[in-house]
Formats: structure tokens, sequence, C-alpha cells
């Protein structure tokens, strides 16, 4: 059976003054085609919806959203349901058609009161203050963060994950049971990990992580919104990226990338072979796109030589189980 490239649900969306959708929430969405209008189920918003604008100038609107999941989001409510549909673990990074997301999206001021348009922020800000009643626990508005996308925990909050930064991880990342994202961790939308994942780097739009893998302190792996055009790079299962490490090549399964060497596509690797060595013959070098994607390579640099090394490894790393048991 072919699988269904439908989905849809109701949504919440913020509308400001000027008409621009801020963002829409979707409490649950359904992958399959959308019924008649005369069979679609209540919303059930109740009072979190109001037609009349509030003190940020925003109104609260019910929209029923139908998406076809392989044309491209075609507004911002299109957008917000595929993105929902990733941090909710309905649709996996790079299944969807997500050409021109950012050209329907709208920047937008997040803050502890919900979103805020840009143009209007600081009288708006001055009114939500001027309104709140002066023992109120939270009067001032403080803003989180200025962008077109938002905080994934503020609209999903998938389970058995753990996340040390809410502000690093975008709606839109797929984090897998088991994954734990530290303070200095960042996912970003379209992109994240497909089992236990120890995540203390960057995961660039449209990279996924393996299970057992590890992404250590300050590690980032190159992305299509970072240098790296269509390519998608991924890593594989029991690998690690190490400390300050980088790749803009896929790993397999069972790698290594040690701590501070930044492996490309261009990058040229000498592939380290004990028989050649012990007979005296001269060692293959190759371009690190030659080795993308291939298992059990420890990637070192030669303290001595300074050249970029690829040894074979043996096994893959092993993650701490009672660390990850979330």
């Amino acid at each position: 059976m072919a699988e269904e490239r439908t989905a849809w649900g109701w949504g919440l969306a913020s509308i400001d003054a000027a008409g621009n959708t801020l963002d829409v929430w979707y409490p649950e969405l359904t992958i399959g085609a959308a019924p008649a209008e005369s069979d679609r189920p209540n919303h059930d918003f109740g009072r979190k919806a109001h037609n009349e604008a509030d003190l940020r100038g925003v109104r609260r609107v019910p929209v029923f959203t139908v998406s076809d999941l392989d044309a491209a989001p075609k507004d911002a409510a299109d957008a917000y349901l595929r993105l929902h549909l990733l941090s909710m673990r309905m649709a996996k990074p790079n299944t969807m058609n997500l050409d021109g997301i950012f050209a329907v999206l709208t920047n937008v001021v997040w803050t502890n009161y919900g979103p805020f348009a840009v143009d209007d922020f600081a009288l708006r800000k001055h009114d939500v203050e001027d309104g709140m009643p002066t023992d109120f626990p939270c009067p001032n508005v403080e803003v989180m963060l200025v962008d077109k996308m938002p905080r994934m925990v503020d609209y999903v909050v998938p389970t058995g994950v753990r996340i040390g930064n809410a502000d690093r991880v975008r709606l839109g990342a797929y984090l897998s049971e088991g994954t734990t994202v530290m303070h200095e961790g960042f996912v970003n939308f379209n992109a994240g990990t497909l089992g236990v994942s120890m995540v203390e780097g960057r995961i660039s739009q449209g990279v996924v992580v393996g299970n057992g893998s590890d992404i250590g302190g300050g590690a980032s792996i190159m992305g299509t919104l970072s240098g790296g055009g269509k390519l998608r790079n991924s890593i594989g299962e029991h690998s690690l990226l190490g400390a300050n490490a980088g790749i803009g090549i896929s790993l397999g399964d069972n790698c290594v990338v040690e701590a501070g060497l930044y492996v490309t596509a261009g990058t040229k690797v000498t592939v380290y072979d004990k028989a050649k060595v012990a007979a005296g013959e001269p060692l293959d070098v190759v371009k690190g796109a030659d080795l993308s994607g291939k298992n059990n390579i420890l990637f070192i640099r030669n303290s001595v030589s300074g050249r970029i090394e690829a040894r074979y490894r043996k096994v893959g790393i092993e993650l701490n189980e009672k660390l990850h048991k979330n």
C-alpha cells in the first residue's frame, strides 16, 4: 500500500493587526485524507480562541488545515502543520516538501506572553505591561527570540527526551526517545535523532543522527542551510563526532572523528593500511567525499606528520544506558 501523503488538523492561529499569521498551534494531527467539511470534528478551542484583538494586537482564530506533503507549503498554517508533524514524530526529517518555507513565514517577536508582530512591538509591549495588575507574578514582557520559527517546547513536548536549553531546539526538530540535548546542543528544524543519542553540538537542517551516536561539545554537521547545497549529510549508528570536530560528509556506522578535526568533501585523507606500511608501499590518498557514509572508520590527524588519516575501527561507541533512560 502506498504511503498516504496528506495530513490535516485543526489549529489555533495568531493573527496580527495587519492580517499576518504569526503562528499556528496544532494540539493533534492526522495522517491521511481529510474528511469532508460536514464530517470534520469540532476544534474545541473554547476560550482560547477570540476574534477581537488582545493587548498584543493579536486575534486567536481556529483554522482547519490540509497539507499535501509532496507540494511546497502554501501558507503559514501549512508550514506550521509540517513543523508540528516533525516534532510530533509523525514524519521523519527529509520526508516532506519544505521548499520555500521561509517565504511563507513572518519574522516574529517570541515572548513569555506569546508572539508579537515586529513592526509595532514597542507600543504593544507597553500596552501589555500597562494592562497587567501591579501584583501580577510576571508583568514584564520578556523577549526570548526574534525569528521565523519558535522554540519547539512551546508547541510540542516529545516524551522520553531531555533538553538542557529549550531556546536551542527549534519547532520542527525530530527527537527520538532517549535523546539528550545538552545546554550547548542545537537541533534545527527538519533535523534530529533517530534513536538514543547525546547531542552536545549542532545538528543542522536536513541532518539526521542514528541510534547510539554522540555529537560532542562544540561539534557541527554541515547542513543544507550552511553551504551544503542539496547534499544531505548524516551520521549512522554508534558513531562519535568528537568535541569541536565537524563534518561536511556523512558518517556511517561505528565511526569516530577525533576532537577538533573537520572533514569536508574535499579534504585529502590518507587511508592507513597496515599491510602497505609493512611492505613499504605508498598509502592511498582520497577525498573525504570518497569515504562519505562508509562504516567503521576512525578519522584522525597524525600528530607527527599532520596528515588526516582514515583508519579501520572494529566496534562502535556505547552510550551510558542509565544516562539516556528518560
